[in-house]
């Protein structure tokens, strides 16, 4: 017995709560009949819809018996090629911002000259301080 091959296309036509198909681990399955039974709710199963809804399946974490049932509501196969493959984001790139919008170069020279200024100030009062006591 050879299934029924679906398109994405043909799938995705079905998207309410009178007409629901999935497509799970590359099968179709028309759950109309399961939306009001579903442990999760039907605007689970809604939102799942026109597209390759096999992570968000697997990702609940179903129970075998679940997985058994799935049978009772197979109506045939993805044509895989219809499924838009997944694409990596890759964010934009974005120039380095400084927050403070100080030049770089400012902040490198402070980060010189205040521990020396810092350290003059020590020594200056430490002489000054040794001098009055003398």
């Amino acid at each position: 017995m050879s299934s029924k091959v679906f398109t994405l296309e043909e799938v995705a036509k079905h998207n309410t709560k009178d007409d629901c198909w999935l497509i799970i681990g590359g099968k179709v399955y028309n759950v109309t009949k399961f939306l009001e039974d579903h442990p999760g709710g039907d605007d689970v199963l809604l939102s799942s819809t026109a597209k390759d809804a096999t992570d968000d399946f697997e990702d609940v974490g179903h129970s075998t018996t679940a997985r058994a049932m799935m049978d009772e509501y197979l109506v045939g196969d993805i044509d895989a090629t219809t499924i838009p493959t997944k694409v990596k984001y890759t964010p934009p790139k974005q120039p380095h911002y400084n927050q403070d919008k100080t030049p770089e170069f400012i902040i490198k020279i402070l980060q010189f000259l205040v521990p020396l200024a810092i350290l003059g100030l020590a020594v200056a009062v430490r002489i000054y301080t040794k001098s009055e006591s003398a």
